[in-house]
């Protein structure tokens, strides 16, 4: 059997001078960004597994930057597609899960005590996305007190409208009956269940028909935080599978901190009108 010779297909050999796959994607920097502080065998998998966890949650931020500019802008077609995006990074992140789950408590336990205190509870992209949905709480911007540039960075999201907030905007200036007051809300604060906005909803999905966009953002918010809730549901089963009720490295309850995550609704009408249709 001949083995082929990309060379004979016209493939660049020689990258003298020239930009490689590498270069352009920065592996060195990448696969140097590692550096455990135990000898501890599981220790790589943890740090791995949390990184590429950040990169998934940049390119999720990416995203919803550009969809609320799109909904801003009065483009929700182009949104759409970024909403998708976004649900299917959180797949992504959802099986990140299935790896971290095959380190057992005793593995973990050779390694633990070298985190300190750091823990994925202090993760500002991950804050800065509960932000940018509408699950808003100033009380988080204390575990980056430290950092003044990821504070700023954290203050700013929360002078701007969520994604929640644009999308409630946009069906306001389709001529959907938003209340006044919902557009006028102090940003900083929570979502909370509007009985004004609920109504507004129910309105569209009785007639989806005659509101085809509005139903489609709908949708395309519940399929994001479908998946959103899988990703907290996931993390709560992982971390009791491995450290059970211990608490957190960050200081946290552990578990219990974590599954009163899980009430938390992104979209509370969207979910609520179900039981009304």
């Amino acid at each position: 059997m001949t083995r082929p010779d990309p060379a004979k297909d016209g493939a660049q050999m020689s990258f003298d001078g020239r930009m490689s796959y590498g270069d352009y994607l920065q592996i060195d920097r990448i696969l140097t960004a590692q550096v455990p502080l135990t000898g501890a065998h599981d220790e790589l998998l943890f740090i791995i597994q949390h990184q590429t966890s950040e990169l998934w949650m940049r390119l999720a931020l990416h995203e919803m930057d550009a969809a609320r500019a799109a909904l801003a802008g009065d483009r929700p077609r182009e949104a759409f597609k970024m909403l998708a995006r976004i649900a299917r990074i959180f797949e992504q992140l959802n099986s990140a899960w299935d790896v971290l789950r095959t380190m057992t408590p005793a593995d973990y336990s050779t390694f633990r005590d070298g985190l300190g205190q750091s823990s994925g509870f202090q993760s500002w992209q991950y804050r800065l996305i509960e932000y940018a949905v509408g699950n808003r709480n100033a009380a988080m911007l204390k575990p980056h007190a430290h950092r003044p540039d990821l504070t700023a960075i954290l203050e700013a999201e929360l002078a701007r409208p969520s994604l929640y907030d644009e999308a409630l905007r946009l069906l306001a200036r389709q001529g959907l009956p938003v209340p006044a007051d919902v557009l006028s809300r102090d940003l900083r604060e929570p979502w909370t269940v509007h009985d004004g906005v609920a109504a507004v909803w129910a309105q569209v999905y009785r007639d989806p028909q005659a509101h085809w966009e509005a139903y489609e953002l709908a949708e395309k918010l519940v399929d994001f935080e479908d998946y959103f809730r899988r990703w907290r549901f996931n993390h709560v089963t992982t971390v009791e599978r491995v450290i059970g009720f211990k608490r957190g490295t960050g200081g946290t309850s552990g578990i219990h901190y974590l599954k009163r995550m899980l009430e938390v609704e992104l979209f509370p009408e969207l979910w609520h009108l179900r039981t009304s249709l």
